[in-house]
């Protein structure tokens, strides 16, 4: 929701950015961008996959994690030229370590769903249980490795989606944010017959 959030304000600002400077909006030279397909697979078929005999076995879901985590890094590193590749990257490498510090899961603490979900009460969540179909783990803070890194904000509380996020997150919506931006920064050139005209006198229309 976050990242989503992101591209469609990002896509805005870039938009703006063109109209207002006389520019024009064009797409970026991405390189292997199929490793983003391939790496978005197993992330479908853990977590979004219809119906239940598509999704992977809970005990598949950390390797499919760290797996699509790194071909994005590889992706990144592929495209680093690129304006919000490093931010992006940075926010990617923060996710990959505290997930592999932790068994494969983005931990999230009681403490932090007690916050999205006020509503109902503490003993529902279950300490060391995956949450849902997520890709989160429930652990207490004192048992998550590198805690600060984890899935620890939340929304405000007037927002309808109840989303926790984490400070690499945070990174890579702001890498996605700037990549977008910067695609209004190209210089305009209008076409023109100018040269052509000239280097061939009396060719120039028909």
């Amino acid at each position: 929701m976050i990242l989503l959030l992101a591209v469609a304000i990002g896509l805005l600002a870039g938009v703006a950015r063109a109209r207002v400077s006389g520019r024009r909006l064009v797409a970026p030279p991405l390189s292997m961008v199929w490793l983003v397909l391939v790496a978005f697979l197993p992330q479908w078929l853990a977590f979004y996959g219809p119906t239940s005999w598509l999704r992977l076995p809970d005990h598949l879901v950390p390797i499919g994690l760290v797996t699509s985590q790194i071909l994005l890094l590889i992706f990144v590193w592929a495209n680093r030229g690129l304006p919000g590749f490093w931010v992006l990257g940075l926010g990617l490498g923060l996710n990959l370590l505290v997930i592999v510090l932790n068994g494969g899961w983005m931990p999230i603490s009681p403490e932090t769903l007690g916050r999205m979900y006020p509503d109902r009460a503490a003993d529902v969540w279950i300490v060391g249980e995956r949450l849902g179909t997520s890709k989160d783990v429930i652990l207490a803070v004192a048992d998550t490795r590198l805690a600060w890194l984890s899935d620890r904000f939340i929304l405000p509380s007037w927002s309808p989606y109840r989303v926790a996020y984490s400070l690499g997150d945070i990174f890579i919506t702001a890498g996605a944010f700037i990549l977008l931006w910067s695609l209004g920064g190209l210089s305009h050139i209008q076409p023109t017959r100018t040269n052509y005209e000239y280097a061939n006198p009396g060719q120039s229309g028909t």
